[in-house]
């Protein structure tokens, strides 16, 4: 009888760690996300009417109650199957073995690839519900003065303070870093090491991201590549209540030669099953400045 030992469990647990450390857009997911179907998400919003002056006189005003909601499709559906020559472990020292598979295409494919989506996508939704990005052309006199007119907006709309996150590209993040009217600490520890790092900003959460993978469109043919059409994004203040980010369905499995009929080697399939949708009545959570071309 075959043996039919699914080894990726063995390493579940590191790849589950791995995806929540490098994935740089962990803090957009949403839980317990609730599916109609098979792939539709189906988000209820309600309108109430207002105050009207009390009589006293018995009785009150009768206001109006609406509802409705907003469906959404999961459209980004991926998966790969590699093979590998059972001689091809032995001869490579382990080199082709499972986990190290697993780890490379988990690092250099899934999960940017699941970063360029989640952002991309972000944009795209974010513009097509007549959301407007800015392109000011940011410098250390004017970084600041930017970012305090993006979080007024927000308070404006009454966006809330708690939970914003400010995602920017590293030569923005050393603008911030660089920037005038800016008052920092430097703490030396005993041992000589001094951080200067900024992780809050006005309580918001900092997050550095690399400029590949914050473009406003991806050609996923095959992996993924900035489009030809595609902008680069300098920084991206969003309420990960404005957006819904979730996946439905995640498939790692590998096959060890014997289990599988596609030849004497290691069948590794990968499958990943999600999307990210922004929510229509929330856009004002969302602020985009581009790159000024």
């Amino acid at each position: 009888m075959p043996n039919t030992t699914n080894y990726a469990i063995q390493f579940e647990p590191e790849i589950k760690q791995k995806y929540t450390r490098e994935l740089l857009s962990a803090d957009l997911t949403t839980q317990n996300v609730n599916f109609v179907g098979a792939n539709k998400i189906r988000i209820p919003y309600v309108t109430v009417s207002g105050y009207k002056d009390h009589t006293r006189n018995g009785g009150f005003n009768r206001g109006n109650v609406g509802n409705d909601f907003m469906e959404k499709t999961l459209s980004f559906d991926r998966d790969i199957e590699l093979f590998v020559d059972s001689m091809d472990v032995d001869e490579t020292n382990q080199a082709l073995s499972a986990a190290n598979i697993t780890n490379t295409f988990l690092k250099e494919q899934a999960i940017p690839e699941t970063d360029c989506y989640r952002f991309s996508k972000l944009y795209t939704e974010f513009t097509s519900l007549s959301g407007t990005a800015t392109s000011d052309a940011l410098t250390g006199a004017n970084i600041l003065d930017k970012f305090d007119t993006l979080m007024e907006e927000m308070d404006e709309d009454e966006v809330p303070e708690e939970g914003r996150i400010l995602y920017l590209i590293p030569s923005l993040y050393k603008l911030i870093k660089e920037a005038e009217k800016i008052t920092r600490t430097l703490e030396v520890t005993r041992d000589a090491t001094v951080n200067r790092h900024i992780r809050i900003l006005d309580e918001v959460k900092i997050k550095r991201i690399p400029s590949a993978r914050l473009k406003t469109a991806y050609n996923f043919a095959e992996g993924y590549a900035p489009a030809v059409s595609a902008k680069q994004m300098n920084m991206l203040l969003v309420h990960p209540d404005s957006v819904i980010a979730t996946d439905k369905h995640a498939y790692i499995k590998l096959w060890p030669p014997g289990s599988h009929t596609q030849g004497d080697g290691y069948l590794y399939q990968n499958r990943k099953y999600g999307d990210l949708f922004v929510i229509n009545t929330r856009t004002e959570g969302i602020k985009i400045n581009l790159a000024s071309e």
